[in-house]
């Protein structure tokens, strides 16, 4: 019974660390400030993400997906309806850009700066994985499992958005003098315009490459941030060489496509700032060779499957081996 106990115990140790890193920031904001909607804020967010990680460790392995689905839910529909919608501000990156020029400490702006900025370097990617209101939808999508990645420099189109993003603001601001995109009724359709195109991109690039991630690997602009963080995240997923066959199912089913036994081999962890932190590969190893772990270490060291373009299938490039 003691050894069961202390099992269940450390299944809980990423859900309760997730939700005291968030409870801890919200009284701060919230004594710092003197508001009180920090507090209700993050707090929300915090316990939403650490119930959701919570119910992921303790259900059973078929019923594990509904722990994740239920945070992209709890977070997703309050950032976009409270925080955006009702609150009249543009949550999309643009929105973030446009509070800094303005010097607003509007939630858009202390949103990225937690979320995405600095929050990763804790947590990694667990935005994309468990709070993004974009992935909320696209992860309802049938195409789960991922052929690999276009082989090329796809990836660098986010990169691209990113920078679109950036100098439209800048040229709107200083060339046109413009100031409401952070917040008020303008911001709000911004917002409500941007996410009907990520949705239509999203959607489109999911049934075009029957992958429901293909957005995040190759467009979505949030994930520049992300990744910047992420290479130095403390949380990643490790594996135990000893109890690792090398069958493959992780890798099959990762929808980020990161060759996760090429790392359990080399004995690192996951070190690709691809990384959701999913979960999935931990769920579907046949072994429990993997699991969450806190560490230090860089990251940065991309090791991903790749598809030909003919049948879709993946392809081994010089030197790598990727995965089938």
């Amino acid at each position: 019974m003691g050894k069961k106990k202390q099992f269940a115990f450390k299944k809980l140790i990423v859900p309760g660390a997730v939700m005291l890193a968030f409870w801890t920031l919200a009284v701060a904001l919230w004594q710092g400030t003197g508001q009180i909607m920090p507090l209700f804020f993050f707090g929300y967010i915090g316990t939403s993400v650490g119930v959701g990680l919570g119910l992921y460790a303790a259900l059973p392995r078929k019923k594990k997906p509904l722990g994740r689905r239920l945070a992209l839910f709890l977070v997703g529909t309050f950032l976009f309806g409270f925080a955006a919608v009702q609150g009249l501000e543009n949550m999309q990156i643009e929105g973030f850009f446009f509070g800094l020029l303005a010097g607003v400490f509007q939630a858009a702006v202390v949103h990225y700066l937690i979320a995405k900025i600095f929050g990763p370097l804790l947590f990694g990617r667990l935005w994309c994985g468990w709070a993004c209101w974009t992935a909320m939808i696209l992860d309802l999508l049938p195409y789960k499992r991922s052929s690999g990645r276009l082989p090329g420099r796809w990836g660098w189109l986010r990169y691209g958005h990113f920078g679109l993003s950036l100098g439209l603001v800048v040229l709107l601001w200083f060339g046109f003098g413009y100031r409401a995109g952070a917040t008020g009724q303008q911001a709000l359709y911004w917002f409500l315009a941007g996410s009907a195109l990520y949705y239509g991109l999203g959607i489109g690039l999911a049934v075009a490459l029957k992958d429901n991630r293909a957005f995040c690997k190759y467009v979505c602009p949030v994930s520049v941030p992300l990744k910047l963080g992420a290479r130095f995240a403390l949380l990643k997923v490790k594996g135990e060489p000893a109890r690792c066959n090398g069958c493959q199912a992780c890798a099959r089913m990762c929808p980020m496509d990161i060759r996760i036994p090429d790392y359990t081999q080399a004995g690192t962890r996951v070190l690709s700032t691809e990384c959701s932190l999913c979960q999935t590969c931990i769920s579907v190893c046949p072994r429990n060779a993997l699991g969450l772990s806190f560490g230090l270490d860089l990251g940065g060291k991309e090791l991903l499957r790749q598809r030909t373009e003919t049948s879709g299938r993946p392809e081994a490039l010089p030197g790598q081996e990727v995965v089938v």
